[in-house]
């Protein structure tokens, strides 16, 4: 099987400001995209909303989905539906919908564009070790660090620490067999890891 991995510290991370508080782009693909020109297959974020209502970005053919990770927020699409999402709860939308949004959170984003399709889940990592099949139809794999330090195992590659705030994607390139992950937790605690799943 033939994949890329990489790992992008969060002391790595462009985070600009925008009228409703600040963003950071974790993940954009292909890497040389750009988000000004809309010319991206996917891309990944967070934003941190730091005021009570804010209008979204209007983004005609492109899938949104929009995970909690921090606090309460309601949304409004017009015309559409409205949901409250907690956190680790998500929304899917048309990107080109007139949403609003209600509460101050920190949220999770999946852009999709270009015929991708693809998906968030939360993953609880428990103590010790805990593996993790990738079956034979996602491209791409994106994994989050909510919070924490998980040790990470790919195949016979080095291990990885993934901490709080860190990114790590893998790319793939043929399909025909499963890959294996092992996350090793040595906290007490069970630790957060949102994936997204992306399919072209």
């Amino acid at each position: 099987m033939n994949y890329s991995i990489k790992l992008v510290k969060k002391n790595e991370q462009a985070t600009n400001l925008w009228s409703g508080g600040k963003t950071t782009q974790l993940a954009i693909y292909p890497e040389d995209a750009d988000y000004s020109k809309r010319n991206f297959q996917w891309r990944i974020s967070t934003a941190d909303v730091e005021v009570e209502a804010s209008l979204f970005t209007h983004l005609p053919g492109i899938q949104r989905v929009i995970m909690i990770i921090d606090g309460e927020m309601y949304l409004e699409h017009e015309g559409k539906h409205s949901v409250v999402l907690k956190p680790f709860e998500q929304d899917r939308f048309e990107g080109g919908w007139t949403t609003r949004s209600k509460g101050i959170v920190k949220d999770f984003n999946l852009m999709l564009s270009n015929g991708c399709d693809g998906g968030l889940t939360c993953i609880q990592i428990k103590k010790d070790i805990q593996d993790l099949v990738l079956d034979a139809t996602g491209t791409a794999e994106v994994f989050y660090c909510v919070d924490g330090m998980v040790r990470v195992e790919i195949g016979e590659e080095e291990p990885l620490f993934f901490e709080k705030g860190d990114i790590l994607s893998i790319i793939r390139e043929k399909l025909s067999e499963e890959m294996s992950i092992k996350f090793c937790n040595k906290m007490e605690k069970n630790l957060s890891i949102i994936r997204a799943t992306i399919v072209d």
